[in-house]
């Protein structure tokens, strides 16, 4: 079953904000949405506790305050993303293996060329990557036609 992310252009361009913000570190963190919606809708940055080039962990208290917030709002992670600095917008086997969220999609931020963003979204689950296209749509209250990106959406 082929899936597709679905979001919206100003969550996308927020997250890379953010992935630009804290480069040469590797950015994170998630985008919440109602549970079973398969719909981001709120853009949470969160902090890498490992402030590193090559790696990315959420700090553990953030964390368990941040699911706890979704949990209180009917929320679950629909999005968990992270930046990649000097590579391509693919996972690597740490990717892979801390991949815990079977129904979230894995968006990949790299920002090795300064001019030019790449975003890639997969599927992870029991360490199988299966990579999916990126829709960016300017509305959810306007249906879900793609508008045009200024990134480089692989799939």
């Amino acid at each position: 079953m082929t899936t597709a992310l679905t979001i919206e252009q100003a969550i996308l361009d927020a997250i890379v904000a953010h992935a630009r913000r804290d480069h040469p570190d590797e950015a994170c963190g998630v985008v919440a949405g109602p549970v079973g919606s398969d719909r981001p809708m709120r853009h949470i940055p969160m902090d890498n506790a490992e402030r590193s080039t090559t790696f990315y962990r959420f700090d553990s208290k953030e964390q368990f305050r941040v699911w706890a917030e979704m949990d209180d709002r009917d929320e679950e992670p629909v999005v968990i993303y992270h930046s990649h600095t000097a590579t391509e917008a693919y996972p690597s086997r740490t990717d892979i293996s801390y991949a815990g969220e079977p129904n979230a999609h894995y968006l990949l931020v790299s920002t090795r060329e300064p001019e030019q963003t790449e975003i890639r979204s997969f599927r992870i689950l029991d360490g199988v990557v299966t990579e999916e296209p990126v829709n960016a749509v300017q509305s959810y209250m306007f249906g879900q036609s793609p508008s045009a990106v200024d990134y480089e959406c692989r799939s």
